[in-house]
């Protein structure tokens, strides 16, 4: 449950990383899952540092998100988003909807890819090619090294830092559990989904003040289980609310990731973690840019309280269960205006 936090805390997650799990009582380790525990418990965000992951690559992926809004419209609408290409594409300004509200950003939504039929009637509404830009010419090769190091298969370096998974194993930990316990059916074969965020500068160039609060996107909690922004570095954009409703700035902190819990843990957790409401402040006169990546259970698995979070509430079972991929396909088929 959220509190009256009034910042996010930083967590250095360096000792998963370097954990091969045999040790769970390992003295970093221990540490670490204390200070996520905590994290979820009061805010559902934290920033994490010590993620393995190089400050240029992180640095890359926006610059070539930059690159490619910078195109004109036609360039860009080549790769555009539909029903028919699985909801995979580009999106223009005032396309995706939050909350019912029109969202003052463009986007490129891709997803995991999976063979037609893989998960039945299920999974039709999302199946296809991802869209990925012929310019800038790099565009797919960086992005594929850089979601290969978040989801954990083996780069072109044969190895992976495995951030997603091992912060997830630190959250299962936390909980009470093995590292493994949302693993298997659960999220062993994980889905992903990311974003490519653009938001227009504002201009008061009509004499107009600009509004200290003017949203880009409007508040809302995440789908899944784990999101890892790789937000601009000088444009402060971020807010998460607290339980007593005011709205926190998530500062950037360049060499970071801002992680968020969402629905889906918050139901494994059985209410303990909250997904957070959180929002994007768009007064800016500079073009910002952000690249959200989601990490998610098993697209078909069966999401439900985790035994040993309801017995911490004499067995009753505060969160339904639902099937990810039902929530998931249900949130997009509400989220874009045809």
């Amino acid at each position: 449950m959220s509190s009256d936090f009034k910042s996010i805390p930083i967590i250095d997650v360096s000792p998963l990383l370097c954990n091969k799990w045999g040790d769970v009582d390992n003295e970093g380790v221990s540490e670490v899952v204390k200070q996520l525990d905590q994290a979820c418990r009061e805010a559902g965000f934290f920033y994490v540092k010590g993620h393995g992951i190089s400050d240029s690559l992180i640095k890359e992926v926006r610059d070539m998100t930059r690159k490619f809004f910078d195109l004109s419209y036609d360039e860009k609408v080549k790769i555009k988003m539909s029903s028919k290409t699985g909801f995979r594409g580009y999106q223009r300004i005032g396309v995706n909807v939050t909350k019912g509200k029109l969202d003052k950003h463009e986007a490129i939504d891709c997803y995991r890819e999976f063979k037609p039929g893989m998960y039945g009637d299920l999974g039709k509404t999302l199946e296809g090619s991802n869209k990925w830009p012929d310019r800038p010419s790099n565009f797919y090769s960086v992005v594929g090294e850089y979601i290969n190091l978040l989801t954990g298969k083996l780069s072109a370096l044969s190895f992976s830092v495995y951030l997603s998974r091992n912060i997830l194993r630190g959250l299962a930990l936390a909980l009470g559990g093995c590292p493994k316990e949302c693993e298997g059916e659960r999220a062993g074969d994980p889905f992903w989904v990311m974003r490519f965020i653009g938001y227009p500068g504002i201009s008061d160039a009509k004499g107009l003040e600009v509004p200290e609060n003017a949203v880009g996107c409007e508040a809302h909690t995440d789908y899944g289980l784990l999101t890892l922004v790789n937000q601009d570095d000088e444009i402060p954009a971020l807010q998460v609310r607290n339980q007593a409703g005011e709205w926190i700035w998530a500062v950037p902190i360049p060499g970071t990731f801002v992680c968020n819990i969402g629905d889906m843990l918050k139901i494994w957790s059985n209410g303990l973690y909250e997904s957070t409401l959180h929002r994007v402040i768009n007064n800016s006169p500079k073009y910002r840019v952000s690249v959200a990546f989601f990490y998610e259970p098993n697209f078909d698995a069966v999401i439900e309280p985790l035994e040993f979070c309801k017995e911490k509430v004499c067995g009753i079972e505060k969160c339904e269960r639902t099937t990810y991929g039902e929530h998931l396909v249900r949130k997009v088929l509400t989220n874009f205006v045809t």
